[in-house]
């Protein structure tokens, strides 16, 4: 646990949250300022900053599904967004790392816009991936 980290003050129980799920290993909890009816944060109790210092926390995925399943199940979500953001500018404002399930209901479909281009040098960019494989 991190001193000054809010998920960590939210894990221990020094900052109030509303709580849907909870085993020794994660804990999921709706956002405080939510995008949407039931968006629902999923984060591991052991503090890590970001998905690279997060080697050997498959059962995240697990947990993802499940609470994901049940977010959507609850308000009849007509699809489920799953976003996880690393390093500030990828978005990511609590350096402790979480996934966002955001559940998506007509009417307010997510609009997430990218730069998009032309794949250009593919070969060249999968070989640089993976040589780090």
């Amino acid at each position: 646990m991190t001193d000054d980290c809010i998920f960590c003050k939210i894990i221990e129980g020094e900052i109030p949250s509303h709580k849907v799920y909870e085993d020794d290993k994660m804990i999921a909890f709706l956002d405080v300022n939510p995008v949407s009816k039931g968006h629902t944060l999923v984060v591991p109790k052991k503090h890590v900053e970001n998905i690279h210092e997060a080697e050997g926390m498959n059962y995240l995925f697990d947990g993802l599904v499940e609470v994901s399943n049940a977010v959507k199940e609850a308000f009849d979500a007509e699809g489920v967004n799953i976003a996880q953001n690393n390093g500030e500018k990828a978005g990511q404002e609590v350096f402790h790392l979480h996934f966002h399930i955001t559940p998506i209901y007509e009417g307010n479909e997510l609009d997430i816009t990218y730069n998009r281009t032309e794949l250009d040098e593919g070969e060249e960019v999968a070989e640089e991936i993976q040589k780090r494989l």
